[in-house]
């Protein structure tokens, strides 16, 4: 049983509903970016950069490449880029663990 102390939000919520909202009315359709595949490609993303990091340190040690300084660019990319990864990862957890901490 729903207990109700606006009987007047009823009839707002049923009117909100039939109407679109703000931000669905002028975005188009193909613009719509999807929370889990914008992780997935950033996770895509950092994983390339890292096996262009091994690749480059393979080609280093087996001679095939001269240059030291792209071989330490490269590691310092993909470096940087883990160390993003697992910093947004921390704050999602965090964000999920206050989210489950609320009350209801």
């Amino acid at each position: 049983m729903a207990i109700q102390f606006n009987p007047n939000i009823s009839n707002l919520q049923q009117t909100a509903a039939l109407r679109p909202t703000p931000q669905t009315a002028h975005q188009p359709q193909g613009n719509k970016v999807d929370f889990g595949n914008a992780i997935q490609k950033s996770l895509e993303k950092v994983n390339d950069q890292q096996g262009q990091a091994n690749q480059s340190i393979v080609d280093l040690m087996s001679g095939k490449q001269q240059d030291i300084n792209s071989v330490v660019a490269d590691v310092a990319k993909a470096d940087m880029s883990f160390k993003m990864l697992v910093g947004i990862r921390n704050k999602l957890v965090e964000a999920y663990k206050e989210t489950m901490r609320m009350q209801i």
